[in-house]
């Protein structure tokens, strides 16, 4: 088993252990920002390579990062010396002997360590003290005494850790929580929505259904087996926990061996391949104030038939919690949940489709070291800055053609979109809910606690600004959420005066009175301006997802289900992969990490047990699998050069077309049909209105640097009264894709707190 790399150096050099004190013109911003302490560790050894014989004492945490445990325990490892015996080694926790907590065991390469649970660890920081004498009681053969030292920081099994103070209101799910088996969590325990934990043992019958185990040491007549990913024939039956932590409801799921000694993280089960799949699940609008009373499934046949373990929790599903900060902190509480029962994986990856995209995508770039790999379908970069303005644009553009009926035909209206379909504006237009603080509120936040305009301006806001304050902020002058959400300087419909769809008047008009968006999310007169804090801690903060931090290190498989053409539109737009690839370019001057694979929808979709999906995974496995044992083999070589050495050849850009289907291998490009390439013709790309404006395809430009209307510059032919009409409707300046945004910067660094 291989410890799994928490320690990570940060990004930028001012992102060290201290304030970061971000600046727009002088004021600084975000000082309650802070990046977490990272120390540099050695990466893994490579199965069967031996450790240096005169490597020095080692202690690592092996159940999450030193600085995040949640609760009272850590799972701990000591190496000694080739030289010094196991039982010469003494290990103390604050002061206090903890050497009785160590076991011996041997690493994969056979080296002799000692691991151990921790436990009665106070809140706040401990030191960690691991020791032993010199060799023989003396210095002799040139061996002397050593000590190692990890502080630990312990946090409330509630939280939070780094994602900031808890949201208000809160409401608990645990009575909804529906048990696999049957029954619920029952009535949480306290005001943090606590339930005691359950583990009920399942099986999958013969038949290919499931159904729980009378007697859990005992095989049940009718069980399957399954052959797993590792070749072991075992029955097919399952331990399924669920309990609670970070205020959220989780749950895991992995093969076990009925009657079999266990679980401890010593003796894992002979099914589990040693892999941790944790699922995202999807959503964003309603996903305020509620605990949830669903995970995103851990019951997967696809993956547990192969050994894969799985994990998930409610607040993982963004249709509970639309806040990627929230998420990535209860995806490490329930990993560190995992290892203190099961060990630590070798290898997690993250799956998820849409809002679940958006969380694995965020996690990994923002939290590195809690996923090894992703593999994403229907996805997104983000939610923020992909999904909001594409919506907030549809809208504007919904209401214009409303108030001004016969301006604009479907087919204009549709070219200025972007979109393939002409009903996808109105589709679109309704997802803007994520910004209206009275759009989509869960029925079980009770009505008198919910913002009303005139009634209860202070209340729950059910949209994404207020929760996301920790780290936008609060504007005191209004006592708003502070929004990263700007469209001043956008000249809407350009590209379709450009290629003639619509002429400049048209354009004008349109831009005259397109408006946008209140503090309310609701239409106005006037453009939206981003306040300038929220903007830059957008960017700093990985909100606006970066794609250097850990996603630049690590697979990213894109899967997708072709649906632009959908009838009644989508928001599962195909460009949007190739905005994530666009972002990962720029970070990092590569997207060598990154492959798309598209299908047709009703092909098989994005399922474990798919032919496209489910062989992706295994792939996906194979890839992260090759890039850890090159880690450990070179780990001098930089990490973008494992990357390409591990890439299995099935992983490449593809698509399935055709009757009967075909795969065809080519680098997918955004394009539309017509070009004579063979997947955009299948699968043509389109965009939306802030890329059919000349925004760039990265979609990365919250607020766009402005220049002065020059009707002498301008791609359009104007006439004198269009031109002098064009500097009036653009009095405050048009849009200069060709520069960074205002604020626009990279990230302050990872695993910071709030």
């Amino acid at each position: 088993m291989t410890a799994r790399p928490w320690a990570r150096a940060l990004l930028g050099a001012g992102a060290a252990a201290t304030a970061a004190l971000l600046t727009v013109s002088g004021t600084p911003l975000l000082s309650g920002l802070w990046a977490l302490p990272t120390g540099a560790l050695p990466p893994p050894a490579a199965p069967g390579t031996p450790r240096d014989a005169d490597a020095p004492l080692s202690l690592e945490v092996l159940s999450s990062r030193p600085d995040t445990v949640m609760g009272d325990t850590v799972l701990v490892r000591v190496v000694p010396p080739a030289a010094v015996p196991a039982d010469r080694v003494r290990l103390e926790a604050g002061g206090a002997d903890a050497t009785p907590a160590l076991r011996t065991v041997r690493l994969s390469d056979g080296t002799p360590a000692l691991e151990g649970l921790v436990s009665g660890l106070p809140e706040g920081d401990t030191v960690l003290s691991a020791s032993h004498p010199a060799p023989g009681g003396g210095a002799e053969g040139g061996h002397a005494a050593g000590t190692a030292r990890v502080t630990v920081t312990a946090h409330p099994l509630t939280g939070p850790v780094f994602s900031g103070p808890h949201q208000e209101p809160f409401v608990c799910d645990t009575e909804r929580f529906d048990l696999h088996g049957g029954g619920t969590l029952g009535p949480p325990l306290d005001a943090d929505c606590s339930a005691p934990t359950v583990v009920r043992h399942m099986y999958r019958t013969a038949d290919g259904s499931w159904a729980p185990m009378a007697d859990p040491d005992r095989v049940p007549g009718d069980a399957a087996e399954t052959t797993t990913s590792t070749g072991r024939r075992v029955p097919y039956t399952v331990r399924v926990e669920t309990g609670t932590v970070n205020r959220s409801i989780y749950e895991t799921a992995l093969l076990y061996t009925p009657g079999a000694p266990g679980p401890d993280p010593w003796r894992p089960p002979e099914g589990w391949n040693r892999r941790l799949v944790y699922t995202f699940g999807g959503g964003c609008a309603g996903g305020w104030y509620v605990q949830g009373a669903r995970t995103a499934g851990v019951l997967d046949h696809g993956m547990l038939s192969q050994g894969y373990a799985v994990a998930s929790a409610s607040l993982n599903v963004f249709g509970h919690n639309c806040n990627d900060l929230l998420a990535a902190e209860t995806a490490a509480a329930v990993a560190q949940r995992f290892a203190l029962t099961h060990g630590a994986p070798d290898l997690t990856f993250g799956w998820g489709a849409s809002g679940g995209a958006y969380q694995a995508h965020q996690i990994a770039d923002n939290q590195p070291g809690l996923l090894d790999g992703v593999l994403v379908s229907q996805s997104f970069p983000d939610v923020g800055f992909s999904v909001v303005p594409t919506a907030a644009d549809a809208l504007l553009l919904r209401e214009y053609t409303r108030a001004h009926p016969g301006a604009l035909s479907r087919e204009q209206q549709r070219a200025v979109s972007g979109f393939a379909r002409w009903d996808a504006i109105g589709e679109l237009a309704e997802e803007a809910d994520r910004v209206d603080p009275g759009g989509v509120c869960a029925d079980r936040v009770p009505e008198h606690v919910r913002h009303h305009p005139e009634d209860n301006p202070g209340g729950a806001r059910c949209e994404l600004y207020a929760h996301t304050a920790n780290v936008y902020g609060t504007d005191p002058a209004t006592g708003l959420p502070r929004r990263p959400l700007d469209n001043v300087g956008v000249q809407y419909g350009l590209g379709a005066l450009l290629d003639g769809t619509i002429d400049a008047d048209q354009f004008l008009h349109l831009n005259e009175h397109v408006g946008g968006l209140d503090a309310d999310g609701q239409v106005m007169g006037g453009r939206t301006e981003a306040d300038p804090r929220a903007t830059v801690a957008a960017y700093r903060t990985g909100r606006l997802l970066n794609g250097g931090g850990g996603l630049a290190d690590i697979p990213v498989v894109d899967h997708r289900a072709y649906e632009d053409d959908v009838p009644g539109g989508t928001i599962h737009m195909r460009f949007h992969s190739f905005s994530l690839r666009e972002r990962l370019l720029a970070a990092n001057g590569t997207a060598d990490n990154h492959v798309m694979l598209v299908e047709e929808r009703g092909r098989g979709g994005f399922s474990s047990s798919a032919p496209v999906a489910g062989r992706a995974l295994a792939e996906l496995d194979a890839w992260a699998s090759g890039i850890r044992d090159l880690r450990g083999a070179d780990p001098g070589r930089p990490a973008i050069d494992h990357v390409r050495a591990a890439r299995p050849p099935w992983l490449a850009d593809s698509c399935w077309v055709g009757e009967p289907v075909r795969r065809v291998v080519a680098e997918q490009r955004p394009l539309l049909a017509g070009q004579g390439d063979v997947c955009a013709d299948a699968f043509p790309v389109y965009t939306s209105p802030r890329v059919v404006a000349g925004a760039p395809l990265a979609l990365d430009v919250v607020a766009c640097r402005r220049v002065p209307f020059d009707a002498g510059a301008h791609p359009a032919e104007l006439t004198p009264g269009q031109a002098e009409r064009a500097g009036a409707v653009f009095a405050d300046g048009v849009c200069d894709w060709s520069v960074p945004g205002l604020g626009q910067q990279g990230l302050a660094g990872t695993w910071l707190r709030f």
